[in-house]
């Protein structure tokens, strides 16, 4: 497992990537923290401790989405502002495609070899 895939915020991350190995992963394990809330009579402790372990891949992750998209990180600042900034981040980060080619912050990572 590459753990600089949640770590990093260099380079680019295809958006593949970012559904499968962040999006997914994130919301299967929202909905198991969430029922290990309910059944063990919790208020949400388990879904914060869980949110907040996945505060610095979410923005690790964002950033190199930003970057295929040609935009600096710092965009990701963006999605802060409520329903206007989250939708932005839906469908910008998460349906449109990145920079074909190489753009000033790296090569296209679909061209890399896997």
């Amino acid at each position: 497992m590459d753990l600089t895939f949640y770590t990093s915020i260099d380079g680019r991350c295809r958006r593949q990537d970012y559904w499968l190995r962040y999006v997914l992963p994130f919301v299967v394990g929202s909905f198991i923290a969430g029922i290990i809330d309910a059944v063990l009579g919790l208020q949400p402790v388990v879904v914060s401790i869980f949110s907040l372990a996945a505060l610095w891949p979410f923005i690790a992750v964002g950033v190199r989405r930003c970057h295929d998209r040609d935009y600096s990180g710092w965009m990701l600042l963006i999605s802060l502002i409520p329903v206007i900034g989250w939708l932005w981040a839906l469908i910008d980060l998460g349906f449109i495609a990145g920079t074909t080619g190489s753009n000033r912050f790296g090569p296209d990572p679909k061209s890399r070899k896997r």
